[in-house]
C-alpha cells in the first residue's frame, strides 16, 4: 500500500509578507550595484575644492604688513589676500579642477582677510596733538576740521572743556579723520572695534534665573 507524499513547503509560501518585501529590496540593491559599479564607494571618493577645507585642515601664512599704512600688502576695497597651505596628506581640488595630494608645503588656495582704509592720519599723532595742543585746536586742524579748530583756538579749547571732550573722543577713536578713513594704528597693536546694534543684529534670548 503506497502512501501519498506531499510536496515540501516552499520558502515563498512560508515567509511572511514583510520578509518577502525585504528580500526583494535587498535583491534589487545588489542588482543595481552589480550593473553600476561606479556607484560603489562614490560617497567616500568625493573630493571637494581646497577653498572648502575646514579649520584645522589648512594653515594660512601671516600677512605682509606695509610699514607706512600698517595694513596688509595689496589691500584693496577693504580686502587683502594671504596664501594658505593644506595640511599633509589632504587631497582637494585646485581652482582649475586638478586633484592634488598635499605634503604641507604647497600653496593650495588664497584666503581673503579684512583690512582698513587709511589715508595717512596717525592715531598716535592725533592723540598727542589733542593732549598737548588741543586747547589751540591743533588736533582738529590735523584731522581736517579747520572750522572747529579755529573755534577752539579762539575760545582756548572752549575754556578747556572742549579740549577734554575732544581728547576722550579721539582716544576712543570715535572722532576720526574728516575724509572717513581710519587711523594708522599698529597692525598688531591695540585697536578698538566699535560694536553697534542694528535691526540685523542677532539678539540671543536671555535666560531667566
Amino acid at each position: 500500500m503506497s502512501r501519498d507524499t506531499k510536496p515540501l513547503p516552499v520558502f515563498s509560501n512560508m515567509a511572511p509578507p514583510w520578509l518577502k518585501l525585504l528580500f526583494r529590496f535587498m535583491f534589487g540593491i545588489m542588482i543595481t550595484f552589480s550593473l553600476c559599479p561606479e556607484l560603489q564607494g562614490s560617497q567616500g571618493n568625493d573630493i571637494d575644492s581646497c577653498e572648502n577645507l575646514r579649520l584645522g585642515q589648512y594653515l594660512c601664512a601671516p600677512p605682509e604688513i606695509n610699514d607706512a599704512t600698517q595694513e596688509p600688502e595689496g589691500c584693496k576695497d577693504l580686502v587683502a589676500w594671504v596664501e594658505c597651505k593644506p595640511a599633509p596628506n589632504v587631497t582637494c581640488l585646485l581652482g582649475n579642477g586638478t586633484k592634488v595630494k598635499f605634503s604641507g608645503e604647497e600653496v593650495g588656495f588664497n584666503k581673503s582677510i579684512p583690512c582698513r582704509n587709511v589715508s595717512g592720519y596717525s592715531y598716535k599723532v592725533a592723540v598727542a596733538l589733542s593732549l598737548f595742543l588741543g586747547w589751540l585746536g591743533a588736533d582738529r586742524f590735523y584731522l581736517g576740521y579747520p572750522a572747529l579748530g579755529l573755534l577752539k583756538f579762539c575760545t582756548v579749547g572752549f575754556c578747556g572743556i572742549g579740549s577734554l571732550v575732544d581728547f576722550m573722543l579721539i582716544a576712543m577713536q570715535i572722532v576720526g579723520p574728516s575724509d572717513g578713513s581710519d587711523y594708522i594704528v599698529d597692525y598688531y597693536g591695540a585697536r578698538l572695534v566699535h560694536l553697534t546694534i542694528t535691526n540685523e543684529t542677532y539678539r540671543r534670548t536671555q535666560l531667566s534665573l
